[in-house]
Protein backbone atom coordinates (compact mmCIF):
# COMPACT_ATOMS: atom_id res chain seq x y z
CA UNK A 1 0.00 0.00 0.00
CA UNK A 2 3.05 2.61 1.21
CA UNK A 3 4.53 1.72 -2.22
CA UNK A 4 1.27 2.27 -4.19
CA UNK A 5 0.72 5.59 -2.70
CA UNK A 6 4.56 5.99 -3.65
CA UNK A 7 3.67 5.46 -7.45
CA UNK A 8 0.94 7.78 -7.14
CA UNK A 9 3.17 10.49 -5.50
CA UNK A 10 5.52 10.15 -7.88
CA UNK A 11 3.28 10.44 -10.88
CA UNK A 12 1.31 13.37 -9.12
CA UNK A 13 4.82 15.10 -8.80
CA UNK A 14 5.80 14.68 -12.79
CA UNK A 15 2.26 15.66 -13.74
CA UNK A 16 3.08 18.71 -11.39
CA UNK A 17 6.64 19.27 -12.86
CA UNK A 18 5.58 18.81 -16.40
CA UNK A 19 2.77 21.48 -16.00
CA UNK A 20 5.57 23.79 -14.58
CA UNK A 21 7.38 23.18 -17.39
CA UNK A 22 5.14 24.03 -19.97
CA UNK A 23 3.95 26.83 -18.52
CA UNK A 24 7.78 28.28 -18.02
CA UNK A 25 7.80 27.50 -21.80
CA UNK A 26 4.98 29.48 -22.61
CA UNK A 27 5.91 32.25 -20.18
CA UNK A 28 9.39 32.61 -21.34
CA UNK A 29 10.90 33.63 -24.85
CA UNK A 30 11.67 30.72 -27.44
CA UNK A 31 15.51 30.20 -26.14
CA UNK A 32 13.94 29.35 -22.22
CA UNK A 33 11.19 26.53 -24.12
CA UNK A 34 13.77 24.13 -22.59
CA UNK A 35 14.63 24.12 -18.90
CA UNK A 36 16.20 21.35 -16.61
CA UNK A 37 15.27 20.94 -13.01
CA UNK A 38 18.29 19.01 -10.84
CA UNK A 39 15.68 18.99 -7.83
CA UNK A 40 18.11 19.53 -3.88
CA UNK A 41 16.87 18.49 -0.86
CA UNK A 42 13.58 19.56 0.34
CA UNK A 43 12.52 20.33 -2.97
CA UNK A 44 14.08 23.08 -3.62
CA UNK A 45 16.53 23.48 -6.90
CA UNK A 46 19.94 24.56 -6.47
CA UNK A 47 21.23 25.34 -9.77
CA UNK A 48 22.26 28.22 -12.04
CA UNK A 49 21.65 28.47 -15.75
CA UNK A 50 23.63 27.79 -18.48
CA UNK A 51 23.36 29.02 -22.02
CA UNK A 52 23.72 26.53 -24.75
CA UNK A 53 23.02 28.29 -28.01
CA UNK A 54 18.56 28.30 -27.96
CA UNK A 55 18.58 26.04 -24.97
CA UNK A 56 19.24 26.94 -21.19
CA UNK A 57 19.51 24.36 -18.22
CA UNK A 58 19.86 24.38 -14.66
CA UNK A 59 23.36 22.98 -13.41
CA UNK A 60 24.96 23.16 -10.41
CA UNK A 61 26.80 25.77 -9.25
CA UNK A 62 30.61 26.05 -10.40
CA UNK A 63 33.69 26.32 -8.39
CA UNK A 64 35.27 29.47 -9.07
CA UNK A 65 38.59 30.91 -8.17
CA UNK A 66 40.65 34.39 -8.58
CA UNK A 67 44.55 33.00 -9.16
CA UNK A 68 46.95 35.79 -8.39
CA UNK A 69 49.25 34.75 -11.96
CA UNK A 70 45.86 37.11 -13.48
CA UNK A 71 47.73 40.08 -12.65
CA UNK A 72 50.51 39.06 -14.38
CA UNK A 73 48.57 38.32 -17.52
CA UNK A 74 47.20 41.56 -17.10
CA UNK A 75 50.46 43.41 -17.09
CA UNK A 76 51.51 41.10 -20.49
CA UNK A 77 48.51 42.47 -21.89
CA UNK A 78 48.75 45.95 -20.54
CA UNK A 79 52.06 45.77 -21.92
CA UNK A 80 51.53 44.74 -25.40
CA UNK A 81 48.20 47.27 -25.65
CA UNK A 82 51.27 49.88 -24.87
CA UNK A 83 53.13 49.06 -28.07
CA UNK A 84 50.41 49.42 -29.98
CA UNK A 85 49.19 52.44 -28.52
CA UNK A 86 52.38 54.44 -28.70
CA UNK A 87 53.57 52.39 -32.13
CA UNK A 88 50.87 54.70 -33.85
CA UNK A 89 51.43 57.80 -31.99
CA UNK A 90 55.55 57.98 -32.56
CA UNK A 91 55.56 59.99 -35.58
CA UNK A 92 52.91 61.98 -35.14
CA UNK A 93 54.25 63.81 -31.66
CA UNK A 94 57.04 64.77 -33.69
CA UNK A 95 55.62 65.40 -37.27
CA UNK A 96 57.62 68.27 -37.72
CA UNK A 97 60.88 66.75 -37.11
CA UNK A 98 59.85 63.79 -39.59
CA UNK A 99 58.52 66.27 -42.35
CA UNK A 100 61.83 67.63 -42.38
CA UNK A 101 63.64 64.25 -42.27
CA UNK A 102 61.54 62.60 -45.12
CA UNK A 103 60.55 66.35 -47.32
CA UNK A 104 57.27 65.63 -47.62
CA UNK A 105 53.58 67.77 -45.95
CA UNK A 106 52.06 67.20 -42.92
CA UNK A 107 49.19 65.48 -44.26
CA UNK A 108 51.84 62.11 -44.78
CA UNK A 109 52.85 61.91 -41.80
CA UNK A 110 49.63 61.43 -40.31
CA UNK A 111 48.99 59.43 -43.12
CA UNK A 112 51.81 56.87 -41.21
CA UNK A 113 49.45 57.25 -37.98
CA UNK A 114 46.16 56.40 -40.29
CA UNK A 115 47.46 53.64 -41.58
CA UNK A 116 47.15 51.92 -38.22
CA UNK A 117 43.53 52.72 -37.93
CA UNK A 118 43.07 52.04 -41.64
CA UNK A 119 44.62 48.47 -41.36
CA UNK A 120 42.15 47.74 -38.24
CA UNK A 121 39.21 47.25 -39.88
CA UNK A 122 39.35 44.92 -42.95
CA UNK A 123 41.75 42.55 -40.18
CA UNK A 124 39.57 42.86 -36.99
CA UNK A 125 37.16 40.63 -38.16
CA UNK A 126 39.83 37.62 -39.02
CA UNK A 127 41.41 38.31 -35.50
CA UNK A 128 38.03 37.92 -33.78
CA UNK A 129 37.70 34.82 -36.06
CA UNK A 130 41.35 33.92 -34.18
CA UNK A 131 40.54 35.00 -31.03
CA UNK A 132 37.60 32.52 -30.60
CA UNK A 133 38.88 29.54 -32.41
CA UNK A 134 42.69 29.43 -31.15
CA UNK A 135 42.51 31.04 -28.06
CA UNK A 136 43.68 34.59 -26.66
CA UNK A 137 47.37 33.14 -26.57
CA UNK A 138 48.11 32.67 -29.80
CA UNK A 139 46.73 36.11 -30.52
CA UNK A 140 48.93 38.06 -28.01
CA UNK A 141 51.90 36.05 -29.46
CA UNK A 142 51.19 37.43 -32.46
CA UNK A 143 50.70 41.30 -30.65
CA UNK A 144 54.21 40.47 -29.24
CA UNK A 145 55.46 42.01 -32.60
CA UNK A 146 54.04 45.55 -31.99
CA UNK A 147 56.65 48.00 -30.78
CA UNK A 148 56.99 50.41 -28.00
CA UNK A 149 58.31 53.82 -27.95
CA UNK A 150 58.90 55.43 -24.72
CA UNK A 151 60.26 58.71 -25.23
CA UNK A 152 60.24 59.67 -28.88
CA UNK A 153 60.62 63.59 -28.82
CA UNK A 154 63.58 63.02 -26.63
CA UNK A 155 65.33 60.23 -28.16
CA UNK A 156 64.74 62.28 -31.58
CA UNK A 157 65.77 66.49 -31.45
CA UNK A 158 64.80 68.77 -34.01
CA UNK A 159 68.09 69.49 -35.47
CA UNK A 160 68.88 70.71 -39.20
CA UNK A 161 71.63 68.09 -40.01
CA UNK A 162 69.87 65.09 -41.79
CA UNK A 163 72.63 62.46 -41.24
CA UNK A 164 72.87 63.60 -37.43
CA UNK A 165 68.95 62.89 -37.11
CA UNK A 166 69.38 59.74 -39.12
CA UNK A 167 71.43 58.52 -36.44
CA UNK A 168 68.98 59.61 -33.60
CA UNK A 169 66.17 58.36 -35.23
CA UNK A 170 68.14 54.61 -35.77
CA UNK A 171 68.46 54.77 -31.89
CA UNK A 172 64.78 55.02 -31.83
CA UNK A 173 63.70 52.00 -33.74
CA UNK A 174 66.98 50.27 -31.95
CA UNK A 175 64.82 50.76 -28.65
CA UNK A 176 62.14 49.86 -30.06
CA UNK A 177 63.46 46.23 -31.10
CA UNK A 178 64.42 45.49 -27.85
CA UNK A 179 61.51 46.37 -25.73
CA UNK A 180 59.37 43.98 -28.47
CA UNK A 181 61.56 41.44 -28.15
CA UNK A 182 61.65 40.81 -24.63
CA UNK A 183 57.52 41.15 -24.32
CA UNK A 184 57.68 38.64 -26.75
CA UNK A 185 59.68 36.75 -24.82
CA UNK A 186 58.05 37.19 -22.47
CA UNK A 187 54.49 36.49 -23.75
CA UNK A 188 56.11 33.13 -25.19
CA UNK A 189 56.93 31.74 -22.04
CA UNK A 190 54.15 33.32 -19.10
CA UNK A 191 51.20 33.83 -20.95
CA UNK A 192 48.40 31.36 -20.04
CA UNK A 193 45.41 30.60 -22.10
CA UNK A 194 43.15 30.67 -19.31
CA UNK A 195 43.03 29.94 -15.75
CA UNK A 196 42.09 26.28 -14.97
CA UNK A 197 39.18 27.40 -12.89
CA UNK A 198 36.75 30.32 -13.98
CA UNK A 199 36.98 33.66 -11.95
CA UNK A 200 33.15 34.44 -11.62
CA UNK A 201 30.19 32.42 -11.65
CA UNK A 202 29.28 34.58 -15.03
CA UNK A 203 32.49 32.92 -16.43
CA UNK A 204 31.52 29.54 -15.67
CA UNK A 205 28.30 29.75 -17.60
CA UNK A 206 29.98 31.43 -20.27
CA UNK A 207 32.53 28.38 -20.43
CA UNK A 208 30.08 25.50 -20.65
CA UNK A 209 28.44 26.53 -23.96
CA UNK A 210 30.32 23.59 -26.07
CA UNK A 211 32.48 24.86 -28.56
CA UNK A 212 30.50 22.83 -31.58
CA UNK A 213 27.00 25.21 -30.38
CA UNK A 214 29.00 27.98 -31.07
CA UNK A 215 28.39 29.96 -34.43
CA UNK A 216 31.14 33.15 -34.77
CA UNK A 217 28.72 34.19 -37.36
CA UNK A 218 25.55 33.92 -35.56
CA UNK A 219 27.69 35.46 -32.50
CA UNK A 220 28.17 39.00 -34.92
CA UNK A 221 24.74 38.60 -36.23
CA UNK A 222 23.35 39.10 -32.20
CA UNK A 223 25.33 41.39 -31.84
CA UNK A 224 24.56 43.73 -34.69
CA UNK A 225 20.68 43.15 -33.51
CA UNK A 226 21.23 44.18 -30.09
CA UNK A 227 20.01 47.89 -29.96
CA UNK A 228 21.37 49.28 -26.85
CA UNK A 229 25.18 47.65 -27.86
CA UNK A 230 24.51 49.54 -31.06
CA UNK A 231 24.15 52.85 -29.52
CA UNK A 232 27.01 52.05 -27.47
CA UNK A 233 28.90 51.26 -30.64
CA UNK A 234 28.82 54.01 -31.64
CA UNK A 235 29.36 56.63 -28.84
CA UNK A 236 32.53 54.83 -28.10
CA UNK A 237 33.75 55.21 -31.57
CA UNK A 238 32.78 59.59 -31.26
CA UNK A 239 34.32 59.54 -28.03
CA UNK A 240 37.82 57.73 -28.88
CA UNK A 241 37.85 58.89 -32.58
CA UNK A 242 38.05 62.00 -31.02
CA UNK A 243 40.92 61.27 -28.79
CA UNK A 244 42.96 59.85 -31.33
CA UNK A 245 42.54 62.72 -33.71
CA UNK A 246 43.69 64.69 -30.53
CA UNK A 247 46.55 62.24 -30.09
CA UNK A 248 47.72 62.38 -33.61
CA UNK A 249 47.57 66.24 -34.37
CA UNK A 250 48.45 67.29 -30.86
CA UNK A 251 52.42 68.27 -32.15
CA UNK A 252 50.36 70.75 -34.92
CA UNK A 253 48.45 71.93 -32.30
CA UNK A 254 51.16 72.75 -29.49
CA UNK A 255 53.99 73.96 -32.47
CA UNK A 256 51.18 76.34 -33.81
CA UNK A 257 50.93 78.44 -30.77
CA UNK A 258 54.36 77.46 -29.02
CA UNK A 259 57.24 77.14 -31.52
CA UNK A 260 60.44 74.96 -30.62
CA UNK A 261 58.57 73.33 -28.07
CA UNK A 262 58.79 70.14 -29.81
CA UNK A 263 60.49 68.60 -26.36
CA UNK A 264 56.85 69.82 -23.88
CA UNK A 265 55.05 68.93 -26.89
CA UNK A 266 56.19 65.36 -26.26
CA UNK A 267 55.48 65.92 -22.63
CA UNK A 268 52.36 66.88 -23.02
CA UNK A 269 51.59 64.03 -24.69
CA UNK A 270 52.82 61.96 -21.89
CA UNK A 271 50.67 63.51 -19.20
CA UNK A 272 48.06 62.75 -21.25
CA UNK A 273 49.14 59.25 -21.15
CA UNK A 274 49.70 59.11 -17.44
CA UNK A 275 46.97 60.92 -16.54
CA UNK A 276 44.79 58.46 -18.82
CA UNK A 277 46.30 55.55 -16.63
CA UNK A 278 45.09 56.81 -13.68
CA UNK A 279 41.56 58.09 -14.77
CA UNK A 280 41.19 54.52 -16.00
CA UNK A 281 42.36 52.81 -12.64
CA UNK A 282 39.99 55.08 -11.06
CA UNK A 283 37.55 54.46 -13.02
CA UNK A 284 38.09 51.08 -12.82
CA UNK A 285 37.93 50.60 -9.30
CA UNK A 286 34.34 52.68 -8.60
CA UNK A 287 32.95 50.65 -11.39
CA UNK A 288 33.83 47.50 -9.37
CA UNK A 289 32.95 48.90 -6.01
CA UNK A 290 29.68 49.92 -7.87
CA UNK A 291 28.61 48.65 -10.85
CA UNK A 292 26.91 51.90 -11.87
CA UNK A 293 27.91 51.31 -15.44
CA UNK A 294 26.02 53.30 -17.15
CA UNK A 295 25.67 55.85 -14.74
CA UNK A 296 29.33 56.24 -15.10
CA UNK A 297 30.31 56.29 -18.23
CA UNK A 298 27.39 58.82 -19.07
CA UNK A 299 29.76 61.04 -16.26
CA UNK A 300 32.76 60.24 -17.42
CA UNK A 301 31.55 60.72 -21.02
CA UNK A 302 30.18 64.05 -20.25
CA UNK A 303 33.31 65.28 -18.23
CA UNK A 304 35.31 64.50 -21.37
CA UNK A 305 33.00 67.04 -23.09
CA UNK A 306 34.18 69.52 -20.82
CA UNK A 307 37.58 68.67 -20.98
CA UNK A 308 37.89 69.04 -24.76
CA UNK A 309 35.39 72.59 -24.39
CA UNK A 310 38.32 73.90 -22.09
CA UNK A 311 41.46 72.76 -23.64
CA UNK A 312 40.10 74.31 -26.97
CA UNK A 313 39.41 77.52 -25.14
CA UNK A 314 43.01 77.60 -23.55
CA UNK A 315 45.12 76.57 -25.71
CA UNK A 316 46.40 79.82 -27.27
CA UNK A 317 46.65 81.50 -24.02
CA UNK A 318 50.28 81.19 -24.00
CA UNK A 319 50.75 79.71 -21.01
CA UNK A 320 52.29 75.89 -21.05
CA UNK A 321 51.43 75.08 -17.85
CA UNK A 322 47.72 75.78 -18.96
CA UNK A 323 48.25 73.53 -21.43
CA UNK A 324 49.70 70.90 -19.10
CA UNK A 325 46.66 71.01 -16.86
CA UNK A 326 44.51 70.49 -19.51
CA UNK A 327 45.49 68.50 -21.35
CA UNK A 328 46.05 66.31 -18.30
CA UNK A 329 42.59 66.57 -17.51
CA UNK A 330 41.52 65.78 -20.81
CA UNK A 331 43.70 62.49 -21.14
CA UNK A 332 41.79 61.69 -17.63
CA UNK A 333 38.42 61.36 -19.05
CA UNK A 334 39.08 60.41 -22.48
CA UNK A 335 40.89 57.51 -21.73
CA UNK A 336 39.41 57.11 -18.40
CA UNK A 337 36.12 55.67 -20.50
CA UNK A 338 38.28 53.76 -22.82
CA UNK A 339 37.88 50.95 -19.75
CA UNK A 340 34.41 51.87 -19.10
CA UNK A 341 32.85 51.55 -22.87
CA UNK A 342 34.63 47.75 -22.85
CA UNK A 343 32.99 46.85 -19.61
CA UNK A 344 29.57 48.15 -20.55
CA UNK A 345 29.70 46.13 -23.30
CA UNK A 346 30.37 43.17 -21.70
CA UNK A 347 27.00 43.40 -19.64
CA UNK A 348 25.22 44.32 -22.75
CA UNK A 349 26.20 41.16 -24.44
CA UNK A 350 26.81 38.62 -22.16
CA UNK A 351 27.59 35.88 -23.03
CA UNK A 352 28.81 36.63 -26.29
CA UNK A 353 32.99 36.55 -26.34
CA UNK A 354 34.34 39.95 -24.71
CA UNK A 355 37.02 39.89 -27.34
CA UNK A 356 34.10 40.17 -30.14
CA UNK A 357 32.17 42.96 -28.36
CA UNK A 358 35.80 44.92 -27.44
CA UNK A 359 37.00 44.01 -31.01
CA UNK A 360 33.78 45.76 -32.67
CA UNK A 361 34.09 49.14 -30.60
CA UNK A 362 37.67 49.32 -31.26
CA UNK A 363 36.65 49.25 -35.14
CA UNK A 364 33.96 51.70 -34.48
CA UNK A 365 36.73 54.02 -32.93
CA UNK A 366 39.15 53.07 -35.76
CA UNK A 367 36.67 54.60 -38.59
CA UNK A 368 35.73 57.38 -36.92
CA UNK A 369 39.73 58.22 -35.90
CA UNK A 370 40.18 58.35 -39.31
CA UNK A 371 37.33 61.03 -40.27
CA UNK A 372 38.11 63.10 -37.18
CA UNK A 373 41.56 62.94 -38.00
CA UNK A 374 41.62 63.95 -41.70
CA UNK A 375 38.70 66.66 -41.14
CA UNK A 376 40.78 68.13 -38.17
CA UNK A 377 43.28 68.12 -40.10
CA UNK A 378 42.23 70.07 -43.19
CA UNK A 379 40.08 72.21 -40.11
CA UNK A 380 42.84 73.22 -38.63
CA UNK A 381 44.97 74.33 -41.96
CA UNK A 382 42.20 76.25 -43.49
CA UNK A 383 40.32 77.74 -39.68
CA UNK A 384 43.14 77.33 -37.59
CA UNK A 385 43.46 74.92 -33.98
CA UNK A 386 40.40 76.09 -32.02
CA UNK A 387 37.64 75.27 -35.11
CA UNK A 388 39.22 72.08 -35.42
CA UNK A 389 38.62 71.59 -31.95
CA UNK A 390 35.49 73.22 -31.80
CA UNK A 391 34.31 70.36 -34.67
CA UNK A 392 35.38 67.85 -32.18
CA UNK A 393 33.26 69.38 -29.35
CA UNK A 394 30.21 69.01 -31.51
CA UNK A 395 30.93 65.51 -31.86
CA UNK A 396 31.43 64.55 -28.22
CA UNK A 397 27.76 66.57 -27.40
CA UNK A 398 26.43 63.99 -29.97
CA UNK A 399 28.00 61.15 -28.18
CA UNK A 400 27.21 62.26 -24.96
CA UNK A 401 23.24 62.55 -25.38
CA UNK A 402 23.74 59.28 -26.97
CA UNK A 403 24.94 57.83 -24.10
CA UNK A 404 22.05 59.02 -22.10
CA UNK A 405 19.66 56.87 -24.17
CA UNK A 406 21.26 53.66 -23.99
CA UNK A 407 19.31 50.92 -21.73
CA UNK A 408 21.34 49.62 -18.69
CA UNK A 409 20.01 45.94 -19.44
CA UNK A 410 23.23 44.07 -17.68
CA UNK A 411 23.17 40.59 -17.97
CA UNK A 412 26.54 39.62 -16.84
CA UNK A 413 25.41 40.88 -13.23
CA UNK A 414 22.24 38.95 -13.76
CA UNK A 415 24.16 36.36 -14.42
CA UNK A 416 25.96 36.32 -11.16
CA UNK A 417 23.21 37.23 -8.84
CA UNK A 418 21.49 34.10 -10.64
CA UNK A 419 24.17 31.94 -9.28
CA UNK A 420 24.15 33.71 -5.61
CA UNK A 421 19.70 33.23 -5.66
CA UNK A 422 19.93 29.63 -7.02
CA UNK A 423 20.51 28.57 -3.58
CA UNK A 424 17.16 30.10 -2.39
CA UNK A 425 15.30 28.62 -5.52
CA UNK A 426 14.87 31.75 -7.54
CA UNK A 427 15.59 32.06 -11.20
CA UNK A 428 16.82 35.36 -12.66
CA UNK A 429 17.10 34.35 -16.42
CA UNK A 430 18.11 35.67 -19.54
CA UNK A 431 17.38 34.56 -23.31
CA UNK A 432 21.13 35.73 -25.07
CA UNK A 433 20.21 34.40 -27.91
CA UNK A 434 17.59 36.80 -28.39
CA UNK A 435 18.68 39.26 -26.50
CA UNK A 436 15.52 39.37 -24.34
CA UNK A 437 15.51 40.03 -20.96
CA UNK A 438 13.87 37.52 -18.56
CA UNK A 439 12.87 38.33 -15.11
CA UNK A 440 10.86 35.20 -13.78
CA UNK A 441 10.97 34.22 -10.10
CA UNK A 442 9.99 30.56 -9.65
CA UNK A 443 10.27 27.62 -7.49
CA UNK A 444 9.64 24.23 -8.17
CA UNK A 445 6.12 23.36 -6.79
CA UNK A 446 6.14 21.63 -3.58
CA UNK A 447 4.89 17.80 -3.83
CA UNK A 448 1.17 17.38 -3.14
CA UNK A 449 0.39 15.72 0.11
CA UNK A 450 0.09 11.62 0.08
CA UNK A 451 -3.05 10.09 0.48
CA UNK A 452 -3.68 6.69 3.01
Amino acid sequence: MPRNNNLKDNHANSQLNQKWKSKAAKDMTPGFASLEWSPGPLGISIAHLAINGDFAQLMPKAKTKLYHRCWLMLFLFSSLSACNAFMWLQYGIISNIFMHFYSVDALAIDWLSLLYLLTYVPLILPVLWLLDNRGIREVVLIAGYCHWIPGTPILVPNVEDKDELAHYISIMFYITAGVATVLFLLVIFVFQERPTLPPTQAQAVARSIPPEQYSYTASILRLLRNKPFILLIITYGLNVGCFYAVSTLLNRMIIEHYPGEEVNAGRIGLTIVIAGMVGSLICGVWLDRTKTYKQTTLAVYLMSLVGMIVYAATLDLGHLWVVFITAGALGFFMTGYLPLGFEFAVELTYPECEGTSSGLLNCSAQVFGIIFTICQGKIIDAYGTLAGNIFLCVFLLIGTVMTGFIKSDLRRQNANRTAKAAAEGQIAGQDYGATALITEQTQTPPPPSSQE
